[in-house]
């Protein structure tokens, strides 16, 4: 059964999406948390990957999972083995041909950028920051 999944995600702790040495992936993360879901190793394939630091709001993947489960329990039961800054927002089955990647019709790009003579505090991780005086 192939299935995509909705993915949002806070990045910076992560060394972006892609799966490397060591671990440190929003990949690795969300495979692990499916794989033990499922009590069966899965993978993963994403429509785009990010970069270290990079936020995702609904990236979309897909996998193949011989474990049938209703959607709702993919959502659920994954995002209970998942970090609290990754989750999974939805699950649908797909067609067998449907690919996360090919299949894409778009995405698209937010820069938040803050321009203050102070760093930011609340916007912290969120915004990138431009110092500039008050005095212009």
């Amino acid at each position: 059964m192939r299935l995509a999944l909705g993915i949002s995600y806070r990045g910076q702790a992560y060394q972006g999406w892609q799966s490397q040495p060591g671990g440190d992936t929003v990949q690795d993360q969300l495979e692990r948390a499916l794989s033990t879901f499922a009590d069966r190793p899965l993978a993963t394939v994403c429509a785009g990957r990010t970069d270290a630091g990079v936020h995702a709001f609904n990236q979309v993947v897909h996998l193949d999972s011989p474990v049938a489960r209703t959607p709702f329990s993919w959502v659920r039961g994954t995002n209970r083995y998942l970090p609290h800054d990754i989750a999974v927002q939805w699950c649908q089955p797909v067609p067998e041909r449907f690919h996360a990647r090919f299949d894409a019709r778009g995405r698209r790009y937010r820069y938040l950028l803050l321009e203050s003579p102070v760093r930011p505090a609340l916007e912290h991780g969120s915004a990138g920051w431009v110092f500039r005086t008050l005095d212009r």
